[in-house]
């Protein structure tokens, strides 16, 4: 059955006036449609500037064959794709490193002791290891000399193009020069798609995972990328000491993700790449929120 929604709306401007509007209806996707989400369509759709406070009133949503396209939210929540596992407390990334601890330096319960009634906060503590989660590499993961997070800019991990090459584990292991070659990879986050994420937390992750070959890496380095994303334990094989993947990426100042999730949500390119950690002095490795907004 089709779902449709009416309401009545009140919009004030920061430079003065209003607009009002009764018994609109529009077509929706789903059963629902929130009043944060259904006020940003209509502010996108109607282009709408200098908008203040806005509400949605005598809200419905009613069933009714639908007048044109089905909204599914608003615009720019469905460009926006989140590539990032959750950290959560005891959470293994690399087998040997220590779990997080996540857990309250100041707990609700201990909050309301030092503010008013009915004001309550909570503070969080986290210990961990830096390679933790999703996360990306800078030269000083790899070189004492290296750009550090505080010291990497932040064109190095923001609204980089980007492009997904795909080479599913059940194929190969193995990613070669063959299977990067004959994409536009130019100044572009290449992000590695194996499917090996649907393994995540799991025991199966953190052995005989997919990885580059040292030989791809130096096609990447030569073709001039900006990062390198893969959604497997390591962008190296980890069976042996060496880490060639890292050491010809990072000595070149191409960053490397790793532990990437959903990259069968991106489309094959038409989209930007960010990975942003926070800016640390002294520290090469961090988890990141990675995300690809569609356009």
């Amino acid at each position: 059955m089709q779902k449709r929604v009416k309401f009545d709306f009140e919009i004030q401007f920061t430079n003065g006036g209003s607009l009002t509007g009764e018994d609109f209806r529009l077509d929706i996707a789903g059963d629902d449609i929130s009043d944060a989400d259904l006020l940003e369509y209509i502010i996108a759709d109607l282009r709408l500037l200098m908008v203040g406070p806005a509400k949605i009133l005598n809200k419905e949503i009613i069933t009714e064959a639908h007048k044109r396209k089905p909204i599914e939210g608003t615009g720019q929540q469905n460009r926006l794709i989140d590539l990032s596992h959750t950290i959560e407390d005891g959470l293994v990334t690399y087998k040997g490193l220590p779990a997080p601890i996540i857990c309250d330096y100041l707990s609700r319960e201990k909050s309301r002791q030092l503010y008013e009634e009915g004001t309550e906060f909570q503070i969080g503590r986290i210990e961990m290891v830096t390679n933790t989660g999703t996360y990306l590499d800078c030269p000083f993961h790899r070189f004492e000399n290296g750009k550090d997070l505080s010291e990497t800019g932040l064109e190095a991990f923001t609204d980089l193009e980007g492009i997904v090459i795909r080479v599913p584990y059940t194929e190969t292991l193995s990613i070669t020069k063959a299977h990067v070659q004959s994409y536009e990879v130019r100044n572009r986050a290449v992000l590695i798609h194996t499917g090996w994420d649907q393994f995540w937390n799991t025991a199966n992750y953190y052995e005989n995972h997919p990885f580059l070959t040292s030989e791809a890496a130096d096609y990447l380095r030569d073709c001039g990328v900006k990062l390198v994303g893969i959604d497997s334990h390591n962008i190296d094989d980890t069976r042996g000491k060496s880490r060639p993947v890292h050491t010809t990426l990072l000595c070149a100042s191409i960053l490397i993700v790793e532990h990437l999730c959903n990259l069968s949500s991106l489309p094959d390119d038409r989209f930007t790449f960010s990975a942003i950690p926070p800016k640390f002095k002294g520290v090469g490795t961090f988890p990141v929120r990675a995300m690809a907004k569609l356009y």
